[in-house]
């Protein structure tokens, strides 16, 4: 058997096994009198809450989506709107069902990269997407539990648990936009280099110089990455709300998280679903939410019960883009195999010309690192202006 099948399903068992325990654990009563999970999921269900957890965790996901569109024009490439919601909706499936939550992402760059002349630029909007996304997260955390503190809010000053969740964030916050600064003083000779030695890392030197391109080239983009971590501060309000209410389908007892709480602990469970290598983050989301609930002070068997139901939620949402996926593949819009291993899909292939949108000639320029390979230069196009392009939908 292949050598990548088996990791994949070992992946497969660990979050499985890891979910079944967790549900195992919390089955029966817990010895604070709280009810287990084989009582409360007995119990009649708040579908009106689900409901609307739903609706917003589906405008969240859009969000997301248009996030990305956003990061792919930056750089000038052909990409319609509803090219980014279909291979969304798709790259959402593959992350839902396959192992761990970035396989969506894989799928995604192998894609786009298939639809442009610029593959390395292409695969490295789809990093930083991910990128971006996972850094507003730690934003979120940390300026609203600094609000929530600096208010006075009981449910800051007087729980230490949450105090050292929202100092770590502030940390990560200061130690990343430090750097983010330094990286502009950078020349572009020094990150071509610097690119350069990272391939020579023994099997982690390609992903990791294809995140330090997508660092580099957006670094180049302020505006760009400003609306993108705009869209996500948004996208993860509509996230946190979507686990408030599921956190109220179940009829509980020992009590739930208060709004303010999940502001402050769903981005952290969310990091904590993503770097869990399981299909979705399946068994790591359940255990991490526990434990966050624990450390608020209620039933870890709650925190359970909101992660599965927002899996749930996820799964709905997986089917949709499920049907997109196999609607793309009939009209042969997909790679005939999804990227299911731990490389990025990326080439090594310089950048070529664009394929004006108007027929005219563009002018070429020198490309910078995120549309060369590393030890290469290469000219590309200057971009056609977009409203010489042909129309785009949703713009």
């Amino acid at each position: 058997m292949h050598a990548s099948v088996v990791k994949n399903l070992l992946k497969y068992a660990l979050g499985l096994g890891l979910l079944v325990f967790v549900v195992w654990r919390n089955w029966e009563p817990s010895p604070s009198g709280a009810p287990g999970l084989g009582e409360v999921l007995r119990r009649p269900l708040n579908l009106d809450a689900f409901a609307l957890a739903l609706v917003l965790l589906v405008g969240a996901l859009l969000l997301g989506i248009t996030r990305w569109f956003i990061l792919v024009r930056a750089q000038g490439l052909p990409f319609p709107y509803y090219s980014a919601l279909r291979l969304g909706l798709v790259g959402i499936f593959f992350n839902t069902f396959l192992p761990g939550s970035v396989g969506g992402d894989f799928y995604k760059a192998a894609a786009i990269a298939g639809q442009q002349s610029r593959r390395t630029v292409a695969v490295a909007t789809v990093i930083a997407d991910r990128l971006f996304g996972l850094w507003a997260l730690i934003w979120f955390t940390a300026l609203l539990g600094c609000l929530f503190w600096a208010s006075g809010n009981p449910y800051l000053t007087e729980n230490a648990n949450l105090q050292t969740i929202v100092r770590g964030a502030v940390l990560v916050v200061i130690v990343s936009t430090s750097a983010w600064l330094v990286l502009g003083l950078l020349p572009q000779r020094r990150a071509t280099r610097f690119a350069g030695r990272l391939e020579r890392i023994p099997k982690l030197g390609g992903p990791l110089a294809e995140l330090w391109r997508a660092v580099w080239m957006y670094r180049q983009q302020s505006r760009a990455v400003l609306a993108a971590l705009g869209l996500s501060w948004i996208s993860q309000t509509g996230f946190v709300l979507a686990f408030h209410f599921a956190s109220r389908t179940f009829q509980t007892e020992g009590g739930v998280g208060s709004l303010v709480q999940h502001l402050v602990v769903v981005p952290v469970g969310l990091v904590v679903q993503a770097v869990f290598p399981a299909p979705g983050g399946v068994g790591g989301g359940e255990y991490g939410f526990g434990k966050l609930y624990a450390l608020l002070g209620y039933p870890e068997g709650n925190g359970v019960l909101m992660s599965l139901a927002q899996r749930v939620l996820m799964l709905l949402i997986g089917a949709t883009g499920f049907l997109v996926y196999l609607w793309m593949k009939q009209h042969h819009e997909l790679p005939d195999e999804p990227a299911t291993t731990d490389e990025p899909a990326t080439t090594d292939e310089p950048a070529t010309t664009d394929e004006p949108a108007n027929g005219q000639p563009t002018a070429p320029v020198t490309a910078d690192i995120s549309a060369t390979a590393p030890t290469a230069s290469a000219t590309v196009p200057v971009p056609v202006p977009v409203s010489a392009r042909a129309p785009h939908t949703n713009q």
